[in-house]
């Protein structure tokens, strides 16, 4: 079993900037293969950034040159640091290992 926390949403104004934290417990002896997914009202649920199973960084297209995804082994956390937020960035983001989901946290991106 692998348990996943987010952490760090919220309200931002556009051009804002905002961290995310998700902290891996449990069975899990590599941060690679960890990712970031988002889904927006009435929308599917998307890719967004991740690690594969080489460690090599991944991004969709939308927020390549934004966001961030980096890792601190020694804390078993993954992190996703967004910049330069615009609304349509609002969404629930969801940590994921296989078939492992967190809870998701929200970030809304409003004036």
């Amino acid at each position: 079993q692998v348990q996943l926390v987010e952490s760090g949403g919220g309200l931002v104004q556009p051009g804002g900037s905002l961290r995310l934290s998700c902290a891996a417990s449990g069975s899990i002896r590599s941060l690679n293969g960890m990712g970031w997914y988002r889904q927006a009202p009435g929308k599917q649920r998307e890719f967004v950034a991740g690690f594969s199973y080489f460690g090599a960084t991944n991004y969709a297209d939308a927020v390549k040159g934004r966001f961030t995804i980096s890792r601190d082994n020694a804390k078993n956390t993954v992190y996703l640091q967004m910049n330069s937020l615009t609304p349509e960035d609002t969404a629930v983001y969801y940590c994921n290992f296989i078939q492992y989901w967190g809870q998701g946290t929200q970030v809304t991106v409003s004036s």
